[in-house]
């Protein structure tokens, strides 16, 4: 935990602070705030039980004070917040830029203390089951690092979200291949990929055909004459499960928040904490040196 709360604290450096309020009571430091948000969620303790573990990190001089845990639950339901964890987790994962060259991509859901309920006309009866929150990700294959997340409502599609986190994925890591399972099969994601000079290994559906122009042609008859080949390199999207596995096993799989902005906040937290795990164990590992801002001459 101690190195855990060294790297949130220099993460949360760089978070910069909004021009102070004219009026009304002064306002938690931002960097506080999104330290305090996130070692919540790492901590898996509801905010009244977790306090004590606040006032430990404050008194190591990781807070500048110590916040009401009011204050903590109103900074998660803020949806203000949300592309400063956005901006957190692309931060977190620049330190294994050098290590990971291929990816993999999925989505999966988090489900919620809330509840949705219908009247089911076939059977006479109203039945119920909970909301959940889908977090679609890409990850690193080594590592597990999370390089780039899209979160929308439980309906999304998968297939029409990829583009958006190969792009962002592009920006900071050089990408040699992409795999995925069949959701996420189009000619648009097959030139999404090759765009930014990847393959893609996505596997084909039963109705699939060879007749597209281009790489989906090419790739679509090495998957048909030597799939062996095509799976072991398809096959690497089993990380993508691994991740999400890591995420929910240690931060749970189930979300506190009530509120869609809470919800969507928590899961980017969890995400963070995650990075921020695979850091650590990518420091004894591969000996990574983890540096948060180092590109820029002012924090954010």
């Amino acid at each position: 935990m101690d190195k855990f709360l060294e790297l949130l604290h220099d993460l949360c450096t760089g978070v910069t602070e909004p021009a102070p309020a004219k009026t009304g009571r002064p306002r938690l430091p931002l960097r506080d705030a999104v330290f305090a948000v996130c070692f919540k969620i790492y901590s898996t303790l509801s905010c009244r039980r977790f306090m004590s573990d606040l006032r430990d990190s404050h008194s190591k001089g990781y807070l500048s004070k110590v916040p009401h845990f009011n204050s903590i639950c109103n900074y998660l339901e803020n949806p203000e917040l949300t592309p400063i964890l956005y901006s957190l987790i692309t931060e977190t994962s620049l330190p294994l830029k050098s290590v990971e060259v291929d990816f993999a991509a999925d989505s999966s859901g988090f489900t919620t203390s809330r509840f949705v309920r219908w009247f089911d006309h076939k059977y006479g009866t109203v039945r119920q089951q909970h909301e959940w929150v889908k977090a679609h990700l890409m990850c690193g294959i080594r590592t597990n690092i999370v390089t780039a997340v899209e979160i929308r409502d439980k309906d999304a599609s998968d297939t029409k979200l990829l583009p958006n986190l190969v792009d962002t994925t592009a920006k900071n890591f050089t990408i040699s291949e992409i795999s995925a399972d069949k959701g996420y099969g189009s000619v648009k994601n097959y030139n999404a990929i090759q765009r930014h000079g990847a393959v893609p290994y996505i596997a084909f559906k039963s109705i699939h055909t060879g007749r597209a122009e281009g790489l989906w042609k090419k790739m679509f008859h090495y998957f048909q004459f030597r799939r062996d080949e095509f799976l072991a390199h398809y096959h690497k999207r089993s990380n993508v499960e691994s991740t999400f596995s890591m995420i929910k096993a240690k931060f749970g799989d189930h979300l506190r928040s009530k509120t869609d902005a809470a919800m969507v906040n928590e899961v980017l937290c969890k995400i963070i904490c995650h990075n921020i795990c695979c850091l650590i164990q990518e420091a004894h590992e591969l000996g990574i040196t983890t540096e948060f801002w180092a590109n820029q001459s002012t924090p954010r």
